[in-house]
Formats: structure tokens, sequence, C-alpha cells
């Protein structure tokens, strides 16, 4: 490096560094670290059918079957990163990181115009690096893009209300708009929680709110949204009752809903959506406990409280809450719903802990930033290179495409075919059930079977076959075997004689 390099170096800011290294860590996830059952191989397939169908309106859980599950603007970024850059676990992740970027900068901004600098640069930085943020930005999830959209409409009021600019007032309605094609309806309710809220708290006047472009911005999110609900609809029957009734309502006050139709309910205590905050934000949420702890120890605790009486203050503690109260009574819940919580959790923690008389502490900040980084680094280095195995059938269909020609059978998977299975063999693996493939003996299709059966498995009938197959690969879960039913057949042949 010259001396210019240099010097332009020492002007970049510390935390600029640590944020930037931060985030471009991720890459080395999103890169190396292969889709793992089940979330980011299903979505990643879904994807990756929207662009071989060219279907853009219904994402597909697999040929002949809609996936309703979820509005397409995931569907429709990953969807266009494999068309832009072509097919690989990376470009299918890029879109989730770039969306967490564009959280990462909202929350900068928010904090930057309410309380400045300081408060602004930790922000940016506690987000950055808790748990769930960090997972979320490399991963083929839905998530993110929700996050983006309730933060954007949530920072855009937030500034609007405190007089910046007008072009806030219709960002407002950009972040609903993309909410609603992420999420759906969801996004409302996660936006309207705190803004009622403070409204009722601060005894301010919803006219207040007439500072928002409600005529055009609400003409904006309808032409935006409602076109491609009224075609997902018309062109699948169904769809409607389905996302609106059972995943907006039925999933989250029936504990047990079985209507699900393309996993499991996610049965868990009510209650449980602030033990996930916790995991979300680590380790920022401990720490914060803590000081907090620290500080009604020392007395000051009121201080914290009576801080809330700041209007400004207020919104963003309410939008720290309104998701965690919504999901409180939830009986099913994933830790992934905290998500739109935590850029307003780290705008106040950073408020909270520049303010507190920690300075022995301090010293711990970028440390503390880097500890998710370094251990999710670590964990995916040693993934990579063995050390722990993986539920994922990447290597089972690079073996099988190395070992199969075109007199070879198709992948198959006995009983069950995974998710990671359908992405990697580019949807040609296939499921078989034990009666099938008892029936490749009597009647082959071809010259050899290569079929994946459960380790575990049970059936007397599959047991003895497997005796007879000569087994290639063993991963987590599977046994990868192949199989000439006509040297079978010659043999049960001579024996007959």
């Amino acid at each position: 490096l010259n001396r210019s390099h240099i010097a332009m170096l020492a002007r970049i800011r510390p935390w600029l560094l640590v944020l930037s290294a931060i985030l471009a860590s991720r890459f080395i996830g999103m890169a190396l670290f292969p889709f793992a059952d089940t979330t980011e191989p299903r979505y990643a397939e879904i994807a990756r059918l929207m662009v071989e169908t060219g279907d853009w309106i219904t994402p597909w859980f697999e040929p002949g079957v809609p996936f309703w599950g979820k509005p397409p603007l995931s569907f429709w970024a990953q969807a266009a990163s494999i068309q832009l850059f072509g097919l690989s676990e990376f470009v299918i992740r890029l879109p989730s990181w770039i969306a967490t970027v564009g959280i990462v900068y909202l929350t900068w901004h928010f904090a930057l115009l309410l309380w400045g600098k300081t408060v602004a640069r930790w922000s940016a930085l506690v987000f950055s690096s808790m748990a769930l943020t960090y997972i979320s930005a490399g991963a083929v999830m839905t998530d993110a893009f929700l996050a983006l959209g309730t933060t954007l409409a949530l920072v855009s009021l937030g500034l609007t209300l405190n007089g910046k600019s007008t072009a806030w007032g219709f960002l407002f309605f950009v972040g609903v708009a993309i909410g609603l094609l992420a999420k759906g309806p969801l996004t409302l309710v996660l936006i309207g929680v705190p803004i009622g809220t403070w409204l009722v708290m601060t005894r301010t006047a919803p006219a207040k709110l007439g500072r928002l472009p409600w005529l055009w911005g609400c003409t904006f999110t309808a032409l935006v949204v409602l076109p491609w609900y009224v075609l997902a609809e018309w062109k699948t029957p169904g769809f409607i009752d389905y996302f609106i009734v059972g995943e907006h309502v039925r999933r989250f006050l029936d504990p047990g809903w079985a209507g699900d139709l393309y996993g499991t309910a996610h049965l868990q205590p009510k209650g449980m959506i602030w033990v996930f905050w916790i995991w979300a934000s680590f380790p920022w949420g401990l720490i914060a406990i803590s000081c907090l702890a620290v500080s009604w120890f020392r007395g000051k605790g009121k201080d914290s409280m009576r801080a809330l009486r700041d209007p400004r203050l207020l919104f963003v503690f309410l939008a720290t809450m309104g998701p965690l109260l919504f999901f409180t009574p939830a009986g099913n819940t994933l830790w992934t719903y905290a998500l739109p919580s935590l850029p307003f959790t780290a705008i106040l923690i950073a408020y909270w802990l520049t303010r507190l008389d920690l300075a022995r502490f301090s010293k711990f900040y970028y440390p503390l930033a880097g500890a998710v980084p370094v251990l999710m680094t670590v964990f995916v280095l040693l993934g990579t290179q063995g050390v722990y195995t993986l539920k994922t059938e990447k290597q089972l269909v690079l073996e099988y495409e190395k070992l199969a020609d075109h007199d070879s059978s198709p992948l198959l998977y006995l009983n069950d075919l995974p998710f990671s299975a359908r992405y990697y063999s580019r949807g040609a693996a296939q499921e078989i059930t034990s009666e099938e493939l008892s029936a490749t003996k009597a009647n082959p299709h071809y010259a050899t079977y290569f079929v994946a059966i459960p380790k575990q498995i049970s059936q007397e009938s599959v047991v003895t076959w497997l005796r007879e197959a000569n087994t290639e690969l063993l991963n987590r879960r599977y046994r990868l075997v192949s199989f000439n039913p006509n040297i079978h057949r010659q043999e049960l042949s001579k024996n007959d004689q």
C-alpha cells in the first residue's frame, strides 16, 4: 500500500470498517454452505421452478402443486438473481443480503436523524451483529423482505412526523407494499400496532397522520399489490381462503393447526416469542437486559423509564414491542418472527448503552459485535470440512450424477423426497414406495437403479433388497445404493434350474 492508500484507510471510521467486515463475512457462508433441509432448499427450489417455468404469478411448490404459503416478492428477487447470475447457493441467497443491508441503512439513518452519529453507528453495528440478523442476511427466507417492508414503513412515518422530507411520507407506502408482497396482511398488523399504541399513549390526534400522502400512497399500494392477489386467485382458485384465513388466522390461533399444506405446525408455548427474541438478538439482548439490571441496582433505572416520555424514544420502544406483543398469545411461532423487532431493538440498545455509565464495559463493544459473525463463520468452515454432518443431499446427488449414465434410473428416494434433493437434482429426483421398489425386480425399466434409502430402514422387504445392492455413499440420513435388476433376474433363473 502506498501513502495515499494508507491515508485513505486512516480516514475511514473504525465502526464503518467493523460494519463492513460483519456484512462481508456473511459471503463466506453464502458461498460455501450447502442448502440444508428444510427451509432453504424448499424456497430455493420454488425460485428455481419460477425461472424454469417462466411463471412469475404462481410460485410452485413442485410441478403441479402451487405454493400458497407466501406472496412472491422473495421468490421474484431470488428468481431474478438466478436469471442475472446463474444458479448457485450464493446467488439465491444474495437478495436476502441486499435486503438486510437496506435495513441496516434505515436503522442507521433513523437513529442519526433522531439522536446523532454515536447512536446511529452503534445502532447499525448492534443490528447487523445480532444472531438472527446475521443468519437471515445469508439465508433463503422471506423474513428479511418482511422486515425491510415494516422497517421502511415505520422509519418513514417516524421521520415524516418529525418534519423530515415529504418523500419519506411516500416511502411509508412503499414499505407497506413490500410487506404485503413479502408476507401478506400480517404487515398491516406489525405496522399498525405500534403506530396506534403510540397515538394513544402520546395523546396525539390521528389527524397528525395527515402528513402522509394518503391518496397517492394508497393508490400506489393498490396498483402494486392488488393485481398479483387477483391474478393468484384467478390462476389457482382457493389461494385467498388458504392464505388469508388459514395462514393469518388459524395458524396463530390454533396451536395444532393441521391445515399447513407445506409442512407441520410449529407448536410452541404461548409467550415463546420473548425467548425467541433473546435468541434472535444475541448477544445484545442479553447485554441490554444485564446493563439495565445493573442500572436499576445503582438506582438509575427510573431514569431509563422516564426517558420514554420522549415521544421519539417511545415510538422506537413500541416498534420494538409491537411484533413481540402481537405474537405473545400465538401458539404457532418461529424465532424468525422476532426479526421485524430487531432494527428498533438495536436503536434502543444503542441509545441506552451510550447513556449508561458503563465505561469499563464499553471496551468490549467491538468484540461483542464480532461474536456472532466469528462463531457463524467457524461453524460454516467446520461444516464444509466435514467436522460435523449436514442435513443436505448435495453430496449424494453429486455422487449419483458421477455414477449414472444414460441407462440409469433417476435418483430415487424411498418413501420421502427431501427438499435439498429436489433442488440439487434440478427437480429430477423422484420419490418411490417400497412396493414400487420391489416391482423393479420383476419389470425393470433401467439397466441400473440408484436408490437413496433411509439408514434406519426397518421394512423387511427393503432390508432383504439391500443385501443384493451395492452401497455407493452414506450421508447423515441416507444410503445411496445401486442395483442391476437384470443381473438379479439371471441369478434367480440359475437358482431355479
